[in-house]
């Protein structure tokens, strides 16, 4: 035992045992085998790992997933029954299809898997192809390997965006905040569509539309640049997939990426394969070659700038290049719907919708600030979806697997489902966060005020899935009228939902520096004029037709300004919005008693419970009648001025639709 030594705090032994001394003097050190009863703790003891190397460890630590289908027995997309090792080798041929150069007879070697791995032994394909172009002596590219990152999870996607792409970062709620470069949003001017002899006739041309367009030898040109550069890096990411919830008009995606951002992008905002379904995935029906981060030839034909979105719908193939906005592949495969779905007899619609418990079906169209997010997204309803969707023979169906949200002064108490989506999984495109928290800051718009998230729609907790309903009951066209002469909410008979369904409006507030601001009124049609390929009356025909069979009634909602124009008056309370559409969905606003209005001619309820019944007519609320009798003359004005581009355009043989249509506007 010790015992205390002198005064200046040394310490003796009452006894000094012999020290057993080895090499160099120093003291032996001596084991014993314990008795199990004597061991002090019990649950740190384990058997050593099996691995001999570091290397051996980490493999250790991956679990390679098993297929979901038996191997033996199964049959493939290529009708025969096949092997795991077959299906991925007709996996990556299918791959080397699609990267194939035009010029060349085989496609480039790929092999799956990540490049930085080591260990892993490669799997190499390429296919031999046939062109009618002529073939070259052999480049270097054409000597490499290109790696092929396929169908990543979004945890595998967050390790390749962390550690290669400068920009990414984990954020404190989990979400990945990544940076699209120099482009913050879409470039419509930049987008061209291939003109040849089918697309001629069938596609809106000319003024008004949308649809710029190119040659095909110029498509092929800017294809074969994008095919090019993505075979010259080390790696690329394809996403196989899937567009339309509607399983008998699904629609199969490719999408060949050089960013990580890209690929968890499309994983999120498409609809994604069961393990069973990719198995069998095969040839896709569409193929997007996002090269976004290498700029086209400003010399080649057609170009106005270092970007262009091509689109070839004869070859189904879609290219992208200078621009890195993940947005143009969201959109670029909305423009394909709008093309393939009515030509199945299929309407193709820019909406929100959702459901209700007695399985009640609501379209929501309009424009951005016109609420369509906020009252789709009802607590009391399922959502269907909130962008895109389908209406078929079957009822309707989301295309998407995803959503794709504003953030802009995004906040807890505004919109709790986004705010809560924004998790582990989603992209947030340009947003800015705190150097250390990590934490977002949705005020800031130092990058963009176009600051968005895109998560999967499961993340929403009263999301349908899968995200399909029956046929609408109620078609809800949102406008916010700023002038403040539109009703709160008025019944459309077939002609007028055609007529302000194909007008498309809304006004935006324009500001100036001495703070004089006017409304100013914006027309897009088919609330989405950015993304349809058709002339617009064909897809408000169909509308009609759709509505007229299955019995659905269309609505006009003004969510902007009652009492005066933007300035003098005030906006439409969002509590009696939501009144209104409450009453809509339920059917209690058919059974109420309505008034003509004069120049627009919308029928306009006397009542609605829950709405001060003085605010249904707009009239009503201004105090000088003659300011609004000037502003209803102004915006009725402007109505007929935006129809004339389709005032022309006939519908059937005689073209009566057409006329009643034009007659359902303003008259004065």
């Amino acid at each position: 035992m010790a015992s205390k030594g002198s005064q200046n705090g040394e310490f003796s032994f009452a006894t000094s045992p012999t020290i057993a001394r080895g090499r160099h003097g120093l003291p032996k050190i001596h084991t014993e085998k314990k008795k199990e009863e004597d061991e002090i703790c019990h649950d740190d003891s384990a058997p050593p790992v099996k691995a001999k190397t570091l290397d051996e460890l980490h493999s250790l630590q991956r679990k390679k997933s098993a297929p979901t289908t038996p191997i033996t027995g199964t049959q493939g997309a290529f009708g025969a029954t096949l092997s795991e090792e077959e299906r991925h080798r007709q996996q990556l041929q299918s791959i080397s299809a699609s990267l194939a150069s035009l010029t060349r007879e085989t496609g480039p070697k790929v092999v799956r898997g990540d490049p930085a791995r080591s260990g892993e032994t490669p799997r190499v394909e390429h296919v031999t192809h046939h062109h009618y172009a002529p073939t070259f002596a052999v480049s270097d590219s054409a000597l490499k390997f290109t790696h092929i990152l396929y169908n990543l999870s979004p945890a595998e996607l967050y390790e390749q965006a962390i550690k290669y792409e400068k920009g990414s970062f984990i954020t404190s709620s989990g979400a990945l905040a990544t940076l699209s470069g120099a482009k913050t949003g879409r470039s419509p001017r930049d987008k061209r569509v291939v003109k040849d002899e089918t697309t001629e006739d069938e596609l809106w041309w000319g003024k008004g539309s949308p649809n710029i367009e190119m040659d095909e030898h110029t498509f092929l040109v800017n294809r074969e640049r994008a095919v090019d550069y993505l075979c010259s890096l080390e790696k690329v990411y394809v996403n196989d997939q899937f567009l339309n919830w509607d399983p008998n008009h699904r629609i199969k995606v490719r999408i060949v990426s050089a960013r990580a951002y890209h690929s968890l992008f499309m994983h999120n905002m498409c609809i994604r394969p069961t393990p069973e379904e990719l198995e069998n995935f095969g040839t896709p029906d569409f193929t997007i070659y996002n090269a976004g981060q290498f700029p086209c030839n400003r010399y080649t034909h057609y170009m106005t700038s270092s970007t262009s979105i091509d689109m070839n719908l004869d070859r189904r193939e879609m290219v992208i290049l200078g621009t890195q906005y993940a947005g143009e592949m969201k959109k670029g495969l909305f423009s394909l719907m709008h093309y393939l779905m009515p030509k199945r007899g299929i309407l193709s619609l820019h909406s929100g919708c959702n459901i209700g418990k007695g399985g009640d079906v609501a379209l929501f169209f309009g424009l951005s600030g016109t609420g369509k997010t906020t009252l789709s997204t009802d607590h009391n309803r399922y959502l269907i979806g909130d962008d895109e969707h389908c209406w078929s023979e079957n009822g309707v169906s989301n295309i998407e697997g995803g959503c794709y949200a504003k953030c802009i002064d995004l906040s807890r108490e505004k919109e709790p489902d986004i705010w809560n989506a924004i998790k582990f999984g989603t992209v947030l495109e340009n947003v800015v966060f705190d150097e250390h928290y990590r934490e977002v800051d949705y005020t800031d718009k130092s990058v963009t005020e176009n600051t968005r998230a895109a998560y999967p729609i499961e993340y929403i907790p009263n999301a349908k899935i899968p995200c399909v309903g029956p046929h609408p009951k109620n078609v809800i066209l949102l406008a916010c009228d700023a002038f403040g002469v539109l009703p709160p909410v008025s019944k459309l008979n077939l002609a007028q939902t055609m007529y302000h369904f194909i007008s498309g409006y809304t006004a935006l507030v324009a500001g100036t520096e001495d703070g004089i601001k006017e409304p100013t009124a914006t027309f897009s049609a088919c609330f989405g004029a950015a993304f349809i390929m058709l002339h617009p009356t064909k897809y408000a025909a169909m509308l009609a037709e759709k509505m007229k069979k299955h019995g659905a009634t269309g609505w006009l909602v003004n969510t902007g300004w009652s009492g005066g124009s933007y300035g003098s008056g005030s906006r439409i309370k969002l509590a009696y919005t939501r009144k209104i559409i409450d009453a809509i969905h339920s059917g209690t606003l058919l059974k109420a008693n309505y008034t003509t209005a004069e120049v627009f001619g919308l029928e306009i309820p006397t009542e609605i419970e829950g709405v001060p019944s003085e605010i249904l007519n707009p009239e009503n609320t201004w105090s000088d009648k003659k300011a609004y009798k000037d502003a209803l003359l102004k915006l009725g004005g402007l109505f007929k001025k935006n129809f004339e581009v389709f005032a022309n355009y006939k519908i059937g043989a005689d073209n009566k639709l057409m006329e009643e249509i034009v007659a359902a506007g303003p008259n004065f």
